[in-house]
């Protein structure tokens, strides 16, 4: 595939969504309310059984009155990096986002990190911060760390769940993106679609962090996303995520002895703690015996 050229200052915005009726409003409404003028809305519906896409039909002509494209996708049912790569050979911007459909943007967010990243040519990304909701509008917990905010080179740090993947903090350079994937397609798993989207991405370029929360996820305790698995859910989502990450480690390409050494003990750290959790003392001990011989938990 030929390089890829996008339109200059547009942002390219990919959502998947599943069953979004009821909070779906709120993102595209908070697109519509963007200071940044340049924008393109592609959401990939991934089979919902609800009304997500008469929903979404109904803010067409608020999107055309704003001067901003709006492409609704229907896909069948599979999961949310199958409904991105639906909507990746679509985009036509300069720079990627993909926030998640129930969460929003606040106004600047968009033009905040367009402006840095014209300011700062050197970087191909860059993240904000966000704050975390309940449905009420009352503060919830954080969900993940912000880890230390001067660090730039952040593979390792968010695959040890040491630094945040919230969704819609990141933009992209769309041209170092398909440099990455130039079939315009990302690893399609159950799991982990952020991991797809930044893992290499991080691990070829540096990520700075704007220090302004930029972006709001709401906590749904009875989301999808919040369900309690069973152990046989627990342990092919571990699985998955094992199979994922070594395909991501082959996209990057890792060959570093030491790097991939750490992602070994990232999977027999997270091995111990399932196999403790369901009370499995044999493989446990296997798994502890193996981090004692290797360098020991990585957290």
């Amino acid at each position: 595939m030929r390089n890829y050229v996008g339109v200059r200052d547009r942002v390219s915005v990919v959502t998947p969504v599943y069953n979004g009726e009821r909070h779906l409003h709120r993102l595209l409404r908070s697109i519509l309310a963007q200071t940044w003028d340049h924008l393109e809305m592609i959401l990939v519906d991934d089979g919902s059984q609800d009304r997500t896409v008469e929903t979404a039909q109904e803010f067409q002509a608020q999107f055309q009155a704003r001067g901003f494209s709006f492409q609704i996708v229907r896909a069948e049912h599979r999961n949310a990096s199958a409904a991105i790569n639906r909507g990746l050979p679509l985009v036509t911007g300069e720079f990627l986002i993909w926030p998640d459909s129930d969460d929003e943007l606040e106004p600047d967010s968009i033009r905040r990190r367009v402006e840095f990243l014209r300011a700062n040519p050197q970087y191909q990304c860059v993240r904000s911060l966000s704050r975390y909701r309940y449905e009420d509008g009352s503060t919830a917990r954080p969900q993940e760390k912000k880890g230390c905010l001067e660090e730039e080179n952040l593979f390792f740090p968010i695959l040890l769940n040491r630094s945040f993947v919230c969704c819609g903090c990141y933009m992209l350079r769309l041209e170092a993106f398909f440099s990455i994937y130039p079939q315009r397609k990302i690893p399609e798993y159950d799991v982990g679609q952020n991991f797809q989207m930044l893992l290499p991405f991080m691990y070829r370029h540096p990520c700075p962090t704007i220090r302004e929360e930029l972006y709001t996820v709401y906590v749904r305790p009875n989301s999808h996303s919040h369900r309690v698995l069973t152990q046989q859910e627990d342990e092919k989502k571990y699985a998955d995520f094992e199979a994922l990450v070594d395909e991501l480690a082959a996209v990057c390409p890792i060959n570093n002895p030491t790097e991939r050494m750490q992602i070994k003990r990232w999977k027999w750290s997270r091995r111990y703690e399932l196999y403790r959790r369901y009370n499995r003392k044999r493989r446990a001990r296997i798994a502890l015996c193996w981090l004692f011989w290797h360098g020991g938990f990585i957290r």
